[in-house]
């Protein structure tokens, strides 16, 4: 097997079983940074071995005895941090002594491993793009420069991001534990919030020239889905992979061959993934069954089902949406689901009411950068036939977005405006 081969194996490798290494080095060391240094350190072994000796039957277990016993001889020998480590080192010893199964062993905790791991990366301790960068390099297995490139951010900006954190991690103490009891909750939020970030990064990128990033989204379903697994009783975690699942089925109608943006209601619903829908309606079931109270990302998640369920356009049931919306303002308060409401709201009513709660939201702070908010008006006034108004609006939009495709857009709605008669009366 040619070099190169053997490369692609181990990044496989690493792309798949450096978590759950990772977690378990993190339960023995007690320092995430550390733990992956370690790991790391095995991955550049198995790139070195594996070549002349071949790949082992089960790769994940050598890198995790490889990593450990790098973890033995750094609490051997390093005299610094003789003090801290002698107990580890002689607890690690016994247990290589009276383990047959090492790893074995250490799957019978992989579980709690991994979930702490993941309450780890997303501490809300740490901003929120930290966060993001951290889980995708420790849960992800990405690299620093595949995680700079999906985010379109300069990779020592990502690299200071991923060692801050770990910092921040070592420097707060924070324990490898689970949180209990309101903790969770609030811990919780995090981790989904994390999750959430990353899909929509790739599902409607801030920034560059394309208008999706699909590798991101499906990072994020992943790390939901393993999530979902880790923690089955919690209704949320089930609603964000349902929200997840659903809005990831529309990835292909989303643009056209050359990349341009096709907005929902022009998309041809044939290409939506049908496997996807079937999933994420399955986790709203899920969902339910666990809490009849719906959360934030349950709600969500049952309006973009309205959408899956209709077949055409005309068959969406925007009352329901509109109900879903209020529901979702009172649970969540924020001006973009205002925003989202007035959408719904001109579907069902029509735009001129639509524009009147968009009107509403005019001096929101929050919403005063959110292209969005001028290219919901836009799209209301030139349905009222005030296409003139519409164009600014349009023209407005497109300069506050930073994302080409979307500007492209717009900017091509804008010159619509001006093929067309402008107010009735100018006619």
């Amino acid at each position: 097997m040619a070099a190169t081969d053997h490369h692609r194996i181990v990044e496989a490798v690493w792309r798949i079983e450096s978590a759950r290494v990772i977690a378990g080095l993190t339960r023995f060391t007690r320092d995430v940074g550390l733990a992956e240094d370690l790991a790391q350190e095995a991955l550049l072994a198995a790139l070195v071995q594996w070549p002349q000796s071949g790949v082992p039957d089960n790769p994940g277990a050598w890198l995790t005895a490889t990593a450990k016993r790098r973890a033995i001889d750094l609490f051997r020998h390093n005299a610094v941090a003789r003090c801290k480590h002698e107990a580890l080192a002689r607890e690690l010893d016994v247990l290589e002594q009276t383990s047959p199964d090492l790893d074995g062993a250490l799957d019978n905790t992989i579980g709690d491993d991994l979930l702490r791991l993941v309450f780890i990366a997303c501490h809300p301790v740490l901003p929120a793009e930290s966060r993001a960068a951290l889980t995708l390099r420790l849960l992800g297995g990405l690299t620093t420069e595949e995680i700079a490139r999906a985010f379109l951010t300069p990779e020592p900006t990502i690299a200071q991001r991923i060692v801050r954190a770990k910092r921040t991690l070592a420097d707060k103490h924070i324990p490898f534990e689970l949180p209990h009891g309101p903790e969770l909750a609030t811990r919780l939020s995090s981790v989904l919030e994390v999750i959430y970030l990353i899909f929509n990064e790739g599902y409607s990128a801030t920034s560059g020239d394309d208008l999706m990033r699909p590798s991101l989204c499906e990072d994020a379903l992943r790390l939901g889905r393993i999530l979902a697994e880790l923690m089955p009783a919690e209704s949320e975690v089930h609603g964000l992979v349902a929200l997840m699942e659903i809005q990831a089925s529309r990835t292909r109608a989303r643009v056209t061959a050359t990349g341009e943006a096709v907005l929902l209601l022009e998309q041809n619903r044939s290409q939506w993934d049908q496997l996807l829908i079937r999933r994420g309606l399955t986790a709203i079931q899920r969902a339910r069954r666990i809490d009849a109270n719906r959360g934030t990302y349950l709600l969500q998640a049952e309006i973009a089902a309205c959408h899956a369920r209709a077949h055409t356009p005309a068959e969406t049931d925007w009352r329901r949406i509109v109900v879903l919306y209020t529901e979702l303002a009172q649970v969540h308060p924020s001006p973009v689901i205002e925003l989202n409401r007035a959408v719904a709201v001109s579907m069902a009513d029509g735009p001129e009411a639509g524009l009147a709660l968009v009107d509403a939201l005019a001096g929101e702070p929050a919403l005063a950068r959110y292209h969005l908010l001028p290219s919901v008006r836009a799209d209301l006034l030139y349905k009222l036939g005030r296409r003139s108004e519409a164009r600014v609006e349009f023209e407005r939009a497109a300069a506050l977005t930073r994302n080409t495709r979307e500007s492209s857009l717009l900017l091509a709605r804008a010159a619509s405006c001006e093929r067309e008669p402008t107010d009735p009366q100018e006619k």
